[in-house]
């Protein structure tokens, strides 16, 4: 029989909440801010007999604004009290959040960083030809990885030749100079602009945006953007020109880090 750990039930409880914080807290925030308002509905006819009753005992029929608050503010504390934890709360789930998102930021900067690094020093050493031989295999283990009968082709009305975009993982039909002229069109973007997403260059070639498309790009000090195009045999014998991006998009591309 399992003997039962205490501890390590309370460290696992402990490391799911630390995860889950901003869900929890945003949960409790929302929660928070129904029962605030049900608690001053409730409230409500009680403030107005005591407003009343103050009355009676001035012998007035209006009250001045301040007697009115020192007359019904009691009422109110619950109500006060639920909705500032309410706001707290919310305002510590978004303050979470963007702590991790600023870690995240610059966890991806290092690991773009050590990538970059490691891909110059792989050309230095080798060199330029045979590190595009050592890409066309990765190209080729891409598609026989993600076959294309296992895939719907997009027509993009821009050419015949099968084409496959590893990042995104789809085939689509078109021609490497239309490519070409699109990645042409695409980096006067990015001089103009300084900056340009992931689906500004999907929407160019013609395949339609991703949902991370508009989380990742480039940056114009990160220099202009360039492809490497390796042809390939896919899977139902067709030739298939596999394209990747020589500098990978980044994160928070619309800032230079």
């Amino acid at each position: 029989m399992a003997k039962f750990n205490l501890t390590k039930l309370c460290k696992d409880a402990q490391a799911i909440v630390r995860k889950h914080s901003p869900e929890i807290l945003t949960g409790i925030g929302i929660t928070g801010m129904i029962t605030t308002t049900v608690l001053a509905v409730r409230a409500t006819p009680k403030a107005m007999m005591l407003i009343e009753e103050r009355k009676l005992d001035l012998e007035t029929e209006q009250l001045k604004k301040t007697e009115i608050v020192k007359t019904v503010w009691p009422c109110y504390i619950p109500t006060i009290l639920t909705g500032t934890m309410s706001i707290a709360c919310i305002i510590f789930a978004s303050s979470v959040n963007a702590r991790r998102n600023a870690a995240l930021a610059t966890a991806y900067a290092l690991s773009e960083t050590t990538l970059r690094d490691y891909q110059d020093k792989v050309i230095e050493t080798i060199g330029e030809k045979k590190e595009s031989v050592v890409r066309d295999a990765i190209a080729k283990d891409k598609i026989e990885k993600d076959p294309v009968d296992t895939n719907e082709i997009v027509i993009t009305d821009k050419g015949d030749t099968l084409c496959y975009e590893p990042l995104s993982g789809r085939y689509f039909r078109s021609d490497i100079d239309k490519i070409k002229r699109a990645l042409n069109e695409i980096n006067n973007m990015l001089l103009k602009d300084d900056y340009i997403s992931l689906n500004d260059f999907y929407c160019e070639i013609g395949i339609g945006e991703t949902k991370i498309g508009d989380e990742i790009g480039w940056h114009i000090q990160g220099g202009l953007i360039d492809l490497h195009f390796s042809t390939q045999l896919a899977a139902n014998g067709e030739p298939c020109l596999v394209f990747d991006f020589i500098k990978a998009p980044t994160y928070d591309y619309n800032k230079w880090l």
